[in-house]
């Protein structure tokens, strides 16, 4: 399948999980498609990059390793990304990827440079004018980089601490979970 074929097909999904599922099947199927979804996702052009994103996510949530196979692309395209229709599903792949690296059992491991491009965009995610889902998937990325980038948790902190009272009532309780979670750290 060609890049152009693939957006003929995204052009038919819609943000029903049923279709949304469908092409992330038809994508599992054949993962060498997903260096050219990713490059759907970078072009930054509505409708089409946040239906790649859709995509994306669904097949990070089925298999995380095709994300894994395909990182430097995806890492690549981050700092791209300025639709929040597409910033949002990345942040959940950057959540789930941060996840897998520091969880137990048999993983790939994300480089010091993958880790550090992924902080940066959780921090730019985290400040900039973005819905609370994206700051969530953010705060709770920074809060596992902190356990192993020790300036990660006192900026993550100050940052919280200091939009805590524009936030809203989603956002403050992500907030007050993720700050007494990183208390709970300086005390063990």
């Amino acid at each position: 399948m060609t890049k152009e074929m693939l957006c003929n097909a995204l052009n038919y999904i819609n943000a029903s999980r049923e279709k949304r599922g469908e092409m992330a099947a038809t994508i599992l199927s054949q993962p060498s498609l997903i260096p050219l979804l990713i490059e759907i996702m970078k072009d930054d052009k509505a409708p089409l990059s946040a239906k790649a994103s859709w995509v994306l996510e669904f097949v990070a949530k089925d298999d995380i390793h095709h994300i894994f196979h395909n990182i430097q692309p995806f890492k690549d395209a981050l700092p791209y990304l300025s639709l929040e229709s597409s910033i949002r599903p990345a942040s959940k792949i950057c959540e789930l990827l941060v996840s897998y690296h520091y969880g137990d059992g048999p993983k790939y491991k994300l480089t010091k440079t993958e880790l550090n491009t992924i902080a940066e965009v959780a921090f730019d995610w985290l400040i900039g004018e973005h819905k609370v889902a994206t700051k969530a998937y953010a705060m709770t990325t920074l809060f596992s980089l902190g356990k192993s980038i020790d300036w990660i948790h006192p900026e993550l902190e100050q940052i919280l601490k200091l939009n805590f009272e524009y936030g809203s009532a989603a956002y403050k309780a992500r907030a007050r979970m993720t700050l007494k979670a990183i208390e709970k750290l300086k005390k063990d």
